[in-house]
This record gives C-alpha cells, structure tokens and sequence, in this order.
C-alpha cells in the first residue's frame, strides 16, 4: 500500500534531468560497515563526487540499509566549517530507519571544490537540485513521480538555511527541519543597520579567509569592516542569498529549531519563518533549544528524534506525533552527579509568537547622558562570539556572567520589584526618547533581572543594538529588546540599559553624547498558554496524610509533656540559633549499623559529637554531610522531637525541649508533607492550621502563601499539582504562621530541575524577608546557588562553618582555559593587568587571582584585547571541590 503523504500546493515539476551533461558522476570509492555486536549491520555507505555543470566536484556519501523496497530520501547538510563527516552518525541512524540518505560537502568545505557562497542560489542551492536529480535515479529511493523523489532536507546553522532555500527553489522537496539558522542573513549580520563585527569576523575567518569566498562577498566584508556600517549593497547581497527572499515559496511541512543561547541567529529569526510559512498553508512546528551558537546544550539527541518523527510522518506517512505546535526546553537546577545543567520541556498547542500577552511594567528614571567615547573603547560586553558555552556558564555560575557597562556609557531605566513571579516569552519593547550630538546615535539595549542584592544577569547574554538616524534633533524610538525565555523571580526587577558600545558590533569612532529620556512602560509578553507539564501523582500522596495524622498525634502528645526548661538568655533574644557542645549517643540496641560512619564512645554509636555553631538573621545556612554524619540527628533535637545527651540548643535565647514554646517560632519540614489530594491547596493549609489549635489570624495564610508563589493554584484540587507545585504547598505550610526559622530536611528530594529552581527562590525569598532558613541537602551545586552560609558536619563532629564564599574559596581566583600554554611575555602582561594580583601559568591556561573589588567580566574584557585565545572562564573551586576535601573522601 502507497502511504505517501500528498504535498501542500505542490507546483507543477519542471523536467529534470537525468544527470545528463549537467552532472558528471564519478565514483571515488565504496565503503561498508562491518556488523556490530549484536551482528546488526550497519547502513551501507557509499563515497563519490559529483560534478556540477560549472565543473566544481561536490563530495558526497549516501547511506542505505538492506532491504524495505523503495523508501523516502532524506539530505543532510552540514554546518559552517565543516563538512559531511560531522553527519555519520545521524545519516545511519535515519538510514537505519528505513530512508536512503544522503550528506555532502558545500562547497569550500571538506573535498569539495569551489568557493564559498554564502548559499548563493545560483551554486549551493543549484547544487542542492542536482543532488535531488541524482537520488532520482536510485531504485531504492521512493519516486512521486520521474524524476521527483519523496525527499525531506535537514541540517543545523548554514545546513539549516540550505533546507529552507532549498524548499523555496525546488518544488520537489516534500518537508524540511532547520535549526538553529537565518532567516534574513542582512538582518543578522548587520541588525537595524548595525554591523556584527565579531560574528561576521568570525564567519569569514572560521571560512579560512576572504580569499576563499565569492569575490563579491570578500569585497562586501572588507567594504563594511574597515567603514563600520553596512551599506545598501551589503544588505542587498546577503538578503538574495536569504530564505526570506522566497518566503512565499517555501510550502512544505517546516519544523523549525531554534537556540535561546545564540547572539548570532536570535530567536526572532525563526519567528520571522514560522509566519511566512504559515501564512502559505504549510504546517509549521517550533523548538527552542536550551543552546545556541554561544554554547549551551543543544539537545542533539532529542532534537535528531523529532526530525526523525517528522519525516516518518510527512515523508513516510506513518501515523507518529510529531511533537506539540511549540516546546521551549527551560532549564533549572544541576545534576549533582557529574554537574550538568537538567532541562524540562514546556509546550503550547498553537505558536505564541514573540509578542503574545503582554504585561505592562512601570520604568523610572531621569533623562540620562551616554558618552560614546573615542574610539568606541573601551566596550561593553554582552555575548562573547567563539568563546562558547563552558566560560559563560561558569562566569554565571559566579553570579557576574560576561555582561559589563562602563559607568557614564550608558543610561539605565528600572522596573518595581517583582510581587509575584514574572516569566517572559518573547520580545519586550520600550519606548523611549534619544537626542544626539550627532547625527546618528548607535545604542545596545539590554534588559537585566537585578536581584535584591544588586547583582544583575542577562538573560542569554543577548543584545539588541539600534541605528537612530536623524537623532540631532531628538527622536522618539520604539526599542524591540531580544526574545528570550526567562523567569523574573519574585523580589527581582528588570532593568533597561542603553549603552553607547558593545564588544560584538561597531560603534562609530567619532566621540558624541546621547540624551535618552524614558517614554513610556516596559511591555513584557507572558505567553501563559505555554505550560510545562505536570508530573504524575507519586504514591506518597496518597499514603503519607494517614502518616501525616500519626506524626500530629504524636506531637499534639508530646506537647503536653512539659519539662523545667534553662532561664532565657537575653543577649541572645535576636539571635535565630545557637547550638553549643551538642552531643546525642544511640544506644547498643538501636542497632545502628557501623556503615552508616557512626563514632564509637563507650560502646554506643555518636551520633553528634560537640557540634557547636551560630546562625544569624536573614541567613540562608546549608547544612552538610555525608550519609552519617549527624545531620537529621541534629535537626530533630533542634525540633525538639529527641533529647540531646549533652549541650544544648537555644533558639531566640530560650532553651530547645520537646514542647518548649519557643518552638512556635519554628516551622519545619522533614520527609515530606501529607494532603489530602480531594482539597485545595487552601483548603489542605487551613486544616491544618486548625489541627495546631492556634487563631486562625495567627496563620498568616496570605503572607505565606504570597512567599511560596502558588497563585491561582491553590483554588485546584491538590490532586491536580505537579510535584513541585506539592512541595512548595508543603513549604508554605511550613511557613504559616511566618516562623522565624524555617528548617528544611531535603526540600528537593523527586523534584526536577526546573522545580528545584523554583524551591531555591522560595528560601531565598523568605530569608530576604528577615527570617532564617535552615537546610539540609545532599545538591550541592545547588547549595551553593542558594545558601549564604554553610555547616559542614563528618562524623557527627561540625568541620567547618561560616560564609559559602570563604568556604568554596573561588570568590577571588579564576581558572582561565587557553588550549595551550601562553608564553612569557603574555603571562606578564596578563599579571600586570589592573585588578590582577597574579597571574599563574598551568598546563593548558592561567589560574589567575584578582584584587578585591576586581570582576571576572572586567578581566575577560582585558583578556580578549591582549588576544588571549581564551576557551573557558571559570572559578577554580566548586562547592564540591571544597566539599570533598574539607570530608577527606568519606562521602
């Protein structure tokens, strides 16, 4: 039976040529796989080169597998630099899978010949149509008619705008999958008439020079790198070698990826595609992936599947998904195992667009002078083209990233504080007023979340730079900041920035002053109908309210048991904790096993051993250890649910008992929370409430609630939330009555990345309301993400406490990768750089100690003008690391 999927307004076939005189095959040598250990074979692969009708030989390798009769052909294209040999592994496994597929070389790259086009329709993309002619000829390859096979194209960055140029230019094309890639390359490279300089130089380089491009587009680059600005000419070039110059002819079923880590192809291009093709009657679906061309994870495997599903389903006809219409991949939290970022998946069922629901946020700020200084240096710094995805990660890690502005460079417009929660989706837009001493002005928007602390982070590190013309006279100009995928946490605010220069782009030389004024809100998209899925219902939800029940009982017992409690202490009334020369020992009887890392005094296991420590207001202290070391021990004593055998426990200067009063002034949460998933979340909370025999005024329910950030929520029954939405169910019930210390044993225990990141901002938010919070948890990447201070416990004995900085010990001294080592004399210049107090030559970098007040972004920016080929910034210590030496291996 023929399953093949009719095309979407299929124009008439012009006639193809069988080969003939335009293409010239030459067999270069045949290639078979041996079979694998499970004595599957793998795909067959065949080498040859093609010659096209301007004699450039184009090198190609097609993959079949044995047997299924004709199927459909899939090409693969591959990315700038590089060549068919980075497709292998994807051609055998979509060969294995039933197509005949087909990878090659553009040309310049790899073996094959010519010269580099920029995938210029009257080369790469004609040579796109003779390979489609050739997979005409196969027998194994599925025909719709002569001459016309069932072929899909897809390939990621130059691969990825081939495929959709190739679907505008031949109608035999049936279904296409981009990523990552350009829809206008004009409106990438040179974005609202400002030249990407650093980008642009990096294509051409990475291309092996200007010499070995199409002399048209070397005379371009060179024209618009020593002038600074693009002309009417560049623009021209660039957009004919542009899908968007055949957007009303690309007809096929798109499935569009594209990075959110990516300064050089934002999110807006795949926008700007997925409305074209849509407006033809086309089926179009679009990812964003958690990477991009600045580095991240580009979700190879994942993204490698869908393609797969999409072809089977438009090429082969099978009855699979293809996905939902939108999925945006959002990440949170870290994989303490090998310390990798975990990502979830949130979907829509139509496309939201960039500027869907948008919310209005007041701006303040006075009008404001930017100078832009001779020279345009130095520059501020945003994304850092070719330095990749590890140093921007760790630099963010450090809780500065790369973003940096020169003080009188630019002028800055902030936003209230966050009440709730604020996710964008999409592209914000501002409006403001720019006057200039000359008569243009270039400016780079960004907009920062600015924590309560002052430190602020650019979300994907990206920028949008605007060409003001006519700017002498003063001009009102609308400011289209770039699409991003981000959450604003309650407590933080954005803040606009307009900036006179950036690293990545060219600013004009000639020194002027720009007077920018605000003239109107912030206009954030909210895209709420883009929703992460909720995780099923674990079993404890149904068993643990019955043990929930038990656990009151028994407290409501134990409360009545009063003992003749220690006098108060005055001097330490503030003070949230003080535990001095605690000691707890388990009896022979227990049973407690040696394995679990137990001391041994007199016989009986010690559990806790002259742990002392102090925590202060406001103080978000981690508790750590190894399994055994005493940390549960020490958190139910501090609940008052086990008598110490020796010390004592003082909170707010009253001494800690099982029923002592100053325990009202505690909120714990330990192994979980029980609700009766039938309720509310409000419902559940106020029974509880109930149950602790307090005035319901007491509860504080909304102030509680308000910190947890459930919203509308809690009005659903309980059986209805995900997990994470559970769990901070459970914190806010830690939480009534506003407690001043809130303890925590494994908060985050089940919960997925993206939930974990949602349970760091609620203790971070509680402990910026004055309050204490105390946790226990075995995440340490995300400890140190959240915990201003720590306790580090081995053995029942404290091994270290104070400040997580002075812990880790990374605040002052940076690692920075180099592949090779430098020489002398640029280690010295590195060392005499301001701010560095050394500069330490390793194996394949620097490690590099800066001055108090020095920023990691400061010296990056140093680093690239001394040119040092500088492939990851980093802090030389982890938690982990500090963490496993301070334990001795005993974790």
């Amino acid at each position: 039976m023929d399953l093949r999927v009719p095309r979407l307004l299929k124009r008439p076939r012009r006639a193809a040529a069988a080969l003939g005189a335009a293409v010239l095959l030459a067999v270069a040598g045949t290639w078979t796989a041996t079979a694998t250990a499970s004595d599957t074979p793998r795909p067959h692969r065949t080498d040859r080169v093609l010659t096209m009708a301007d004699g450039t030989r184009v090198d190609t390798s097609y993959f079949t597998s044995q047997g299924g009769g004709r199927r459909p052909a899939v090409l693969l294209a591959h990315g700038f630099g590089g060549s068919k040999n980075d497709l292998r592994a994807q051609a055998e496994d979509l060969a294995g899978h039933g197509y005949a597929v087909l990878t090659w070389s553009a040309r310049g790259f790899g073996h094959s010949t010519g010269r580099i086009g920029l995938n210029d329709p009257a080369h790469e993309v004609t040579d796109v149509s003779r390979l489609v002619d050739w997979l005409a000829t196969r027998p194994e390859v599925r025909l719709d008619k002569p001459g016309d096979p069932r072929v899909g194209v897809a390939g990621g960055s130059y691969g990825g705008a081939i495929s959709l140029l190739a679907a505008g230019h031949d109608p035999r094309v049936d279904a296409i999958a981009p990523a990552v890639t350009y829809w206008d390359l004009a409106d990438a490279l040179f974005p609202n008439g400002v030249f990407k300089r650093l980008w642009t130089g990096v294509f051409f380089n990475s291309g092996g020079g200007c010499g070995q491009f199409e002399p048209a587009l070397c005379a371009m680059y060179q024209r618009v790198a020593q002038s600074g600005v693009p002309d009417a000419d560049a623009r021209a070039l660039l957009q004919r070698r542009s899908p968007a110059a055949v957007a009303d002819r690309i007809k096929v079923p798109t499935l569009l990826f594209q990075g959110q880590t990516d300064s050089l192809f934002t999110l807006a291009q795949s926008d700007a595609a997925e409305r074209a093709i849509r407006a033809n009657g086309a089926p179009v679906e679009v990812d964003w992936i958690a990477g991009g061309h600045d580095g991240g994870d580009l979700e190879t495997g994942r993204v490698q599947r869908r393609v797969r599903d999409w072809f089977d389903h438009y090429l082969k006809g099978e009855p699979v998904g293809t996905g939902p219409a939108f999925r945006v991949t959002r990440t949170g939290g870290v994989d303490s195992t090998d310390g990798s970022t975990r990502s979830r998946g949130a979907t829509a069922d139509s496309y939201p667009g960039l500027r869907g629901d948008p919310r209005t946020i007041p701006l303040t700020g006075r009008e404001q002078r930017v100078a832009n200084p001779a020279g345009a240096s130095p520059p501020a710094v945003s994304a850092l083209p070719g330095l990749g995805g590890g140093g921007l990660a760790q630099l963010s890690a450090l809780g500065t990233g790369v973003s940096l502005d020169f003080p009188g460079q630019y002028a800055r417009f902030d936003a209230p504080p966050q009440r709730t929660a604020l996710r964008i989706t999409g592209t914000p837009t501002a409006r403001v007023h720019v006057r200039s001493t000359s008569a243009d002005a270039v400016l780079f928007a960004k907009l920062y979340d600015v924590g309560p602390g002052g430190g602020q982070v650019l979300p994907g590190q990206l920028v949008t730079p605007l060409r003001i013309t006519g700017a002498k006279a003063g001009k009102d100009v609308t400011v289209t900041l770039p699409p991003v995928d981000h959450e604003v946490q309650q407590g933080h605010h954005l803040r606009l920035v307009l900036a006179a220069t950036d690293l990545g782009y060219a600013s004009p030389t000639a020194p002027a002053t720009y007077t920018v004024s605000l003239r109107g809100p912030l206009s954030v998209p909210t895209a709420p109908a883009v929703t992460t899925a909720a995780t099923p219902l674990p079993a404890w939800v149904w068993w643990l309210p019955l043990a929930g029940a038990g656990a009151a009982l028994a407290l409501l017992l134990t409360a009545r048991r009063r003992t003749t409690a220690p006098a108060p202490a005055p001097e330490l009334a503030e003070v949230p904790l003080v535990i001095t020369d605690l000691s707890k020992r388990y009896a022979k009887s227990a049973g407690l096993p040696q394995a679990l890392g137990f001391a041994r005094a007199g016989g009986a296991p010690t559990a806790v051993s002259d742990l002392a420590f102090r925590v202060e207001k406001g103080q978000v202290l981690g508790l750590l250890g190894p399994n055994g070391a005493g940390k549960t021990t020490t958190l139910r004593m501090l609940m008052g649910l086990i008598r110490p055998d020796g010390g004592e426990i003082r909170v707010f200067g009253h001494a800690v008992r099982p029923g002592a009063p100053v325990l009202s002034r505690v909120g714990a949460f330990v192994e979980g929370a029980g609700f009766l998933p039938h309720l509310t979340g409000r419902e559940n909370l106020e029974l509880y409430w109930r149950a602790t025999g307090r005035p319901p005024e007491d509860a504080h329910l909304a102030e509680a609630l308000e910190i947890a950030g459930l919203g509308d929520a809690l009005a659903r029954a309980v059986r209805t939330y995900s997990q994470g939405m559970r769990q901070r169910l459970a914190i806010a019930q830690a939480m009534l009555g506003l407690p001043d210390l809130l303890i925590l044993d494994e908060p985050t225990n089940g919960l997925d990345p993206p939930q974990i990141r949602e349970m760091r901002e609620v203790l971070i938010r509680y402990a910026a309301t004055g309050r204490t919070v105390i946790v226990s948890s075995h995440l340490l990447a995300e400890v140190e993400q959240s915990c201003t201070h720590l306790v580090v416990m081995d053995r029942g004995r404290l091994v270290q406490a104070g400040p997580v900085r002075e812990i880790v010990g990374s605040g002052d001294t940076l690692l920075v990768g180099t592949g090779t080592p430098l020489a002398d004399p640029a280690v010295d210049k590195v060392a005499a750089l301001d701010g560095v107090a050394s500069a330490v030559r390793t194996e394949d970098g620097l490690l590099i100690r800066l001055e108090p007040g020095s920023t990691a972004g400061a010296l990056v920016v140093d680093l690239v003008r001394l040119e040092v080929p500088v492939l990851s910034v980093g802090p030389h210590r982890r938690l982990e690391d500090a963490f496993l030496t301070l334990i001795g291996g005993s974790a």
